[in-house]
């Protein structure tokens, strides 16, 4: 008798972790623009690659971001430019029809991004921290906080069934300092896919090859050709030095050895308004990490 319970018990162990290594995960990631969810592209693709549901939303259409083009003609290019970054991702990639420069933290907008959670049943929620130079950067933010518990609130757009439970929310890194900075509680090495990373971000031709180099004045440093353009781009994105706080977070989910041969890694702070993940969900989360 006791043979066969530990067997079943062994089975049953084993079944649950096959259920959990079948699971597919679910995760969001926003930004204001089209281009902006691409600075956590490399663990998009992480997840996509082993099987994982990724959605990136902009929430302006981006007809506000060019030098010498807008409106409904650039909206439809960066929408366009969204789609394809998706391909080269393995992921979906959506804008929405907000005004690029005039997003706010309406209602209307809350209730979109919560539909939108939602609807994609959502684990995890990535995002930026709501300080920043840019208001609809800002905003965006906002909107997700504004929303982190409002998702399972059943009463809150009763037209879609709310979640279960909360999902983990996390912000996206950045380097303003004030009210407080950005703290890389989890951090991911992207070093085996930061070149299909780049090369899904240079769809964005618009941005990276012209409006963004426009705006600090090194439009003519850009490159012509194809090649040395991904080369360019590659250096500016991944040229710097992990900081001290970024190889401590990678030591702690790599360990020391592993940590060490990391040379391009996307880092995230948990934000408090979500479900707070002990370390072994955050593992199941992010199954890149390993056990």
């Amino acid at each position: 008798m006791k043979k066969f319970s530990l067997l079943f018990l062994l089975l049953l162990a084993g079944f649950i972790s096959l259920n959990a290594q079948d699971r597919k995960i679910n995760v969001i990631i926003f930004g204001a623009h089209p281009d902006d969810p691409d600075s956590d592209a490399g663990t998009a693709i992480l997840w996509s690659e082993m099987g994982h549901n990724v959605m990136m939303v902009s929430l302006t259409n981006g007809d506000a971001g060019h030098q010498d083009m807008g409106g409904g003609a650039l909206a439809r290019i960066r929408r366009a430019e969204a789609e394809e970054a998706g391909k080269r991702y393995g992921v979906k990639y959506i804008a929405l029809d907000n005004h690029d420069g005039e997003l706010m933290p309406t209602l209307e907008n809350r209730l979109e991004v919560i539909r939108l959670i939602r609807k994609w049943n959502a684990d995890v929620v990535i995002g930026p921290r709501p300080n920043d130079y840019h208001p609809d950067h800002r905003y965006t933010g906002v909107l997700l906080q504004d929303a982190a518990y409002m998702v399972i609130v059943p009463n809150i757009a009763p037209d879609t069934p709310p979640l279960k439970k909360n999902p983990v929310f996390l912000y996206t890194r950045d380097r303003f300092q004030k009210p407080n900075p950005f703290t890389p509680d989890i951090a991911v090495d992207i070093t085996d896919v930061f070149d299909q990373k780049i090369y899904g971000m240079a769809a964005h031709e618009s941005q990276f090859f012209s409006w963004l180099p426009w705006t600090v004045g090194q439009l003519e440093n850009v490159p012509e050709d194809p090649e040395e353009r991904l080369k360019w781009l590659g250096n500016i994105w991944g040229g710097g030095t992990l900081s001290a706080e970024a190889r401590a977070s990678l030591d702690k989910w790599y360990g020391d050895d592993r940590s060490k041969l990391v040379k391009h890694a996307e880092t995230f702070e948990i934000c408090e308004y979500g479900r707070r993940p002990g370390d072994a969900e955050i593992r199941e989360l992010f199954p890149m990490l390993g056990q």
